[in-house]
């Protein structure tokens, strides 16, 4: 209840003059305007009371100075009193449904398109195109008269060989003055031992002893492998009486222990330190021929060995020089010099022949550094050649006066070496011709860091000289071989015939079988033909011929190659490092296919 309707209930109870008191309170004069509610209220207020029931009277209207006019009130609003509080428009909640005003979407992230779980397609595979290689003998480059004439020489080789042979067993046969000289395996069959050598009540172990330890390391300073070396002094053991004889060769020692007879003595020999000369090694064929069959004493081949060590050069140093200049030169021509190149060639040859033997007589501590020396020297003139605008003919001079100090024999013992077992050995041969290389590598590789290499354009082959040039040039070599190395006079004609049949081979063996294998082809028909050229009156020692015809298949050379391209620093060397290891391992190979002919008539080679 209201305020006026509080006092309107009390104006009725109490009266009209309670009820002017009431209004004249302070609250109700308090107010400023009088409300509608108010005004209604006063109006009650004054009205006379009645009785219930009773009509209500009539007012009956007042003059204006009786009664005040009441002052007109403003017409009630609807906000009496406290202003009621305004309902709050209603708005229009957010439903489901879209609105009109349109709304910027937010940012999102396209969504990753989730491949459905179907089978992806996969991409077929093209097929690797491996391009046919033809056969070597398909190579347009190939000379077709070369390998014709290679084919007539070795038919002509061949016919030599087969008359030399029937000649020889005719003349065994018939007990003539050749046969007498034949050295072979059945002379140790036909040699009666002298009672001094071959009695067994008459062993001498000690003596035994000391020509084993002298045969031992002369065959190792010739160059024979450890497995002939071996071999050979069981051998002489056996036919001396001391079959149980204990043998350790190795290419710079040797130990031999006598056992059987009396005390055990044992003897140990350094080995290795000087090489010997052709005419030497022909020398030794026929001391350890004799030693082997029993038939010499061994004192007496104690003598022999010694003596085949101060045995006089047949050439002269000049004649050896000369032969030097004739030796590069046609292994220039081998190699596809031109012209020019085999002069350069030829002219270094000279220069490298005089210091080689020149240093002959130095220790072998200087000789790593007399390769090196002779390494940078050839290489700087060479480049500088080069330099002055001389064609890439000249380059094989690089290496042609360079052969005798290539290890391709002792890179290929070794290899032969570990493939029979010998692994000490092998490892051991393997690496000193290894370092040997090295040492070559860096005299070219510091001439041309101080010369520089310029720009080449390689256009040089075996045919720029003509197809005739590599058969004359094989002779050159032939004789400047023999004649550098004091091979003996009689065996100029045997080499220069294991020469071209070597040459011939390998050949015919590159037109069939590519370049690697040709040196295959060539060591495995040169081996039994040195063997066969051994068993002649006047043939050499099977090493003394197998040795040029091996230096003429360059396995070293291109080995020195590739380790001074290594060296300086180009991709291009591995390479050829790889193509030399497929070399040396062809030419052992054949090598050992050949021992297993020529070993039959008692000729090894290696």
């Amino acid at each position: 209840m209201t305020g006026a309707a509080t006092v309107a209930v009390l104006a009725f109870a109490l009266g009209g003059g309670a009820a002017s008191a009431l209004l004249a309170t302070p609250t109700v004069a308090a107010a400023s305007v009088p409300s509608a509610a108010d005004v209604t209220t006063a109006r009650v207020a004054t009205a006379p009371l009645r009785v219930w029931g009773e009509p209500l009277p009539v007012v009956p209207e007042s003059d204006e100075s009786e009664t005040p006019t009441p002052t007109p009130t403003p017409e009630p609003t609807e906000t009496a009193g406290p202003p009621p509080t305004p309902e709050p428009d209603p708005t229009e909640e957010p439903t489901g449904e879209p609105t009109e005003a349109p709304t910027v979407p937010p940012e999102t992230v396209e969504p990753v398109e989730t491949p459905e779980p179907t089978e992806a397609p996969t991409e077929t595979p093209v097929p690797t195109v491996v391009p046919a290689v033809p056969p070597a003998a398909a190579d347009p480059t190939t000379s077709v008269v070369s390998w014709v004439i290679a084919a007539f020489v070795l038919v002509v080789a061949a016919g030599i060989l087969l008359l030399v042979r029937r000649r020889g067993a005719d003349a065994e046969t018939a007990g003539g003055p050749d046969g007498g000289d034949v050295i072979g395996a059945g002379v140790a069959a036909s040699v009666v031992p002298s009672s001094s050598a071959g009695a067994e009540h008459d062993v001498d172990a000690p003596a035994t002893l000391a020509a084993m330890e002298d045969i031992g390391a002369a065959m190792t300073d010739a160059g024979y492998s450890v497995t002939t070396v071996r071999q050979t002094l069981i051998e002489v053991a056996e036919v001396n009486g001391l079959a149980e004889t204990e043998i350790v060769v190795f290419p710079t020692a040797l130990l031999v222990s006598a056992r059987g007879v009396g005390a055990m003595s044992t003897g140990a020999v350094a080995s290795g330190e000087r090489s010997l000369l052709l005419h030497q090694v022909d020398d030794l064929q026929h001391i350890v021929d004799d030693a082997r069959s029993g038939s010499v004493a061994p004192e007496e081949t104690r003598e022999r060995v010694r003596r085949m060590r101060e045995l006089p050069r047949p050439y002269s140093p000049v004649q050896r020089g000369a032969a030097y200049v004739l030796l590069s030169a046609g292994l220039a021509v081998l190699l596809g010099a031109s012209w020019t190149g085999v002069v350069f060639a030829g002219v270094l040859g000279a220069g490298v022949g005089t210091v080689l033997l020149v240093g002959e007589r130095l220790s072998g501590r200087y000789r790593a550094l007399l390769t090196v020396a002779i390494a940078f020297s050839v290489a700087i003139i060479v480049l500088l050649g080069l330099r002055l605008g001389l064609d890439s003919g000249v380059l094989p001079a690089l290496i042609a006066p360079l052969v005798v100090l290539l290890p391709g024999a002792l890179l290929t013992v070794g290899s032969i070496e570990l493939a029979t077992g010998q692994m000490l050995s092998g490892a051991g041969r393997l690496a000193a011709g290894a370092m040997q290389l090295v040492l070559l590598g860096v005299g070219i590789v510091a001439a041309g860091a101080l010369i520089g290499i310029p720009a080449l354009a390689a256009t040089g082959s075996a045919s720029t000289l003509g197809v005739i040039a590599p058969w004359i040039a094989v002779a050159l070599f032939g004789v400047g071989i023999v004649v550098y190395q004091c091979g003996p006079r009689r065996s100029l004609g045997w080499i220069l015939v294991v020469l071209y049949v070597a040459y011939g081979a390998q050949v015919l063996g590159a037109v069939f079988f590519g370049g690697v294998l040709s040196a295959l082809i060539g060591a495995l028909v040169v081996t039994p033909v040195t063997a066969i050229v051994a068993r002649q009156r006047s043939g050499p020692a099977a090493l003394v011929s197998f040795l040029p015809a091996f230096w003429l298949l360059v396995p070293g050379a291109l080995g020195l190659v590739g380790v001074a391209t290594v060296l300086g620093g180009e991709a291009t060397g591995s390479s050829s490092l790889i193509t030399t290891l497929a070399t040396m391992v062809s030419i052992s190979l054949g090598v050992l296919a050949g021992t297993a002919l020529s070993s039959r008539i008692g000729r090894p080679v290696l």
